[in-house]
């Protein structure tokens, strides 16, 4: 079961989002945690990348 988690940051004038997927390792066959900040437009993007 993956789960995601959006949260909002506000710094000054600039409006970030701070990202996190679940992404199964090839290797070792557990799951591991992706974070990233960016801008909200670019969230779906990043959560439907592989």
């Amino acid at each position: 079961m993956a789960k995601k988690a959006v949260a909002s940051l506000q710094t000054g004038a600039k409006r970030l989002t701070k990202a996190i997927k679940m992404v199964k390792s090839d290797k070792s066959g557990g799951y591991t945690f992706v974070e990233s900040v960016m801008d909200p437009a670019k969230v779906q993007d990043f959560l439907s990348k592989k």
